[in-house]
């Protein structure tokens, strides 16, 4: 049960210069509903609209790897999916980095800067691919840059989370996370229609739409958002998650997850293309935006029926949509090879909420006091932080694993990848007998 703090002492609010705010207490019940709530929705909605952008350059090279060879580069298909992949790698990286940004600068001010940073990868972009000529070595470094998108994710998630109450952080993420998801979708829809002029392409469009984007979503953050004087980086939070297993199997699970939405979000562009040629590349927009949409309904059934029973679904819901792609590959339509994949970011989509369900849970287990219970709390924010960045290595595994595999190749390893991490998920939470299993993790 919650316990709601009920003393009135500290209920008001300091605000100082540069938008800072001391004495900031979400589970003072008062302050809360006086001044904390408006504060915290309007914080949150700048931080979707921030964050949004960030997935969206996190995404850009997924439009722009399969209109390469219309501009008049000559890649392989080798170097194509490591132009797809590399964003995806330092995006893993730089969410390690960005989740200590904020105690250090400050909610409001980190989002500026994040915001900013976003203008390298774009101007990179845009002048790298004006010049077919630009060395691939060129190319990768600019791609990588890509990855600062990737790192606004895990800030924003930890900035928002200090200005909630216990009792509605999960919704809270929930929405910061599947409005900054959605970025990666809108991107696939949007660039293809920017950079059309005519009978070919300007690709440096896709690097230079981001230039006022990352201006507004700055000076949104500058003159609407907040820092607070009460944060800190808990160092020891980490350290107790990166002694407890469950970290690293909950880790584990989210790369099937959360790998398998930013890794195909990122490769469907292209092998849409191969595989249906006069499709327009928007179309691969929907596999993205229907990931992100059924984030929250993964957390909501994860609240109904457990984290690990939904998270087993989902697994089995993405063998079976890649088991179909195999087996339909060279002969369906463009509308089942759609309908498949649909299926395979939906149940990737409801699988991220559910794996994050499970970490309050499997943290609690054996905690018998309050001091038991609070290190438990520490380490299952630890473990959000380093699930996060494991899972998005699923966004360079992706891609290579097609590299190196062939798209049916490709297919059946993450088939049988998803039914290792079915075995996985139920011999470690679900498996009758077990404390996991009594607890319903």
């Amino acid at each position: 049960m919650t316990t709601v703090r009920t003393d009135l002492q500290t209920s008001s609010l300091v605000h100082r210069p540069g938008r800072w705010i001391d004495g900031w207490d979400p589970e003072n019940e008062v302050q809360w509903a006086a001044e904390g709530r408006p504060i915290a929705r309007r914080n949150l909605t700048v931080s979707v609209f921030a964050e949004f952008f960030g997935f969206m350059m996190l995404g850009v090279w997924s439009v722009v790897v399969p209109n390469l060879g219309t501009a008049g580069f000559s890649y392989s298909t080798d170097q194509l999916y490591w132009l797809i992949a590399l964003p995806g790698l330092a995006g893993a990286a730089m969410r390690v980095l960005y989740t200590f940004m904020v105690p250090v600068f400050g909610g409001r001010n980190w989002t500026v800067i994040s915001a900013l940073l976003l203008l390298i990868p774009a101007l990179g972009l845009a002048w790298a691919v004006s010049d077919p000529t630009t060395p691939f070595a060129v190319m990768l470094l600019v791609a990588s840059l890509a990855g600062l998108g990737g790192g606004n994710f895990a800030s924003s998630m930890v900035n928002i989370s200090f200005f909630y109450p216990q009792r509605e952080k999960g919704k809270a993420l929930g929405i910061n996370a599947a409005g900054g998801n959605l970025g990666t979708g809108v991107v696939q829809l949007v660039v293809p229609l920017i950079i059309t002029t005519g009978a070919g392409v300007a690709l440096e469009r896709a690097g230079l739409i981001f230039v006022p984007a990352a201006i507004i979503s700055a000076l949104a953050a500058l003159l609407l958002m907040n820092n607070l004087s009460n944060t800190s980086s808990d160092l020891r939070s980490y350290a107790l998650a990166v002694r407890n297993p469950h970290t690293w199997v909950i880790s584990f699970l989210y790369i099937g997850t959360f790998g398998s939405f930013l890794g195909f979000s990122l490769t469907f562009p292209t092998l849409m293309k191969a595989m249906h040629p006069d499709v327009p590349i928007a179309m691969a927009f929907l596999g993205a935006a229907t990931g992100a949409l059924m984030r929250p309904l993964g957390g909501a059934l994860a609240d109904r029926f457990g984290g690990t029973r939904v998270t087993m679904a989902s697994y089995v819901a993405m063998a079976a949509g890649v088991i179909g792609l195999v087996l339909t590959l060279e002969d369906a339509s463009f509308a089942l090879f759609l309908a498949l994949f649909l299926v395979l970011f939906g149940a990737a989509g409801v699988g991220n909420g559910s794996v994050y369900r499970m970490i309050p849970i499997a943290f609690q287990i054996g905690a018998h006091d309050d001091d038991a219970r609070a290190r438990g709390h520490r380490a299952a924010a630890g473990c959000i932080g380093i699930a996060g960045a494991v899972g998005a290595l699923g966004s360079f595994f992706v891609p290579r694993t097609f590299a190196e595999l062939g798209i049916t190749g490709g297919l059946w390893a993450f088939a049988a990848v998803y039914a290792v991490m079915l075995v996985v998920a139920w011999g470690v939470y679900a498996r009758p007998g077990t404390d996991t299993h009594a607890a319903r993790v």
